[in-house]
């Protein structure tokens, strides 16, 4: 009797310790307060993500891949800098994890046309009329010659 009395506290010790362990990083929510554990971005666009609670520093795995602005403590601003998957983990002022989640930067799929001349790769806007746009991947000097124009109708426009 003393024996299943001490093996239903341990068990009990061990569920109660198994239930309040160490705490985990909680996911974060979407714009609805819906949790997710991982995110879709386009790249060159922005999205608004929320966190269960304030974060004191936010660390993006890859940089070059997405890139996270803090808005306020709760709301983290996620921009699509280039195609790829990276992790994005938020910290609180003791250093505790406090959401962490898996990015993932794509492309738009509508209204873009991709163009190949052999090897060389040109990417097109069409919405309605196409003008070309730069992706990573695109040809070298389609690509300069894309920023030339744009810099020229900038300083035309200054």
């Amino acid at each position: 009797m003393i024996m299943k009395a001490v093996t239903f506290l341990l068990v009990t010790m061990i569920m109660t310790l198994a239930a309040t362990g160490p705490a985990r990083a909680q996911p974060a929510g979407d714009v609805y307060g819906q949790p997710i554990t991982s995110v879709s971005v386009m790249m060159n666009m922005a999205r608004i993500l929320r966190i269960p609670t304030s974060a004191a520093t936010v660390i993006v795995g890859n940089p070059g891949i997405a890139d996270v602005t803090i808005q306020d403590p709760r709301t983290l601003i996620l921009t699509g800098k280039s195609y790829g998957r990276t992790n994005l983990v938020a910290l609180d002022i003791s250093g505790e994890a406090i959401a962490d989640m898996i990015i993932e930067v794509t492309r738009s799929q509508t209204e873009v046309l991709t163009v190949y001349l052999g090897a060389a790769r040109t990417t097109l806007a069409c919405s309605p009329e196409c003008q070309p746009i730069i992706l990573v991947g695109d040809d070298v000097g389609y690509t300069g010659n894309t920023i030339a124009s744009a810099q020229i109708v900038a300083g035309a426009a200054q």
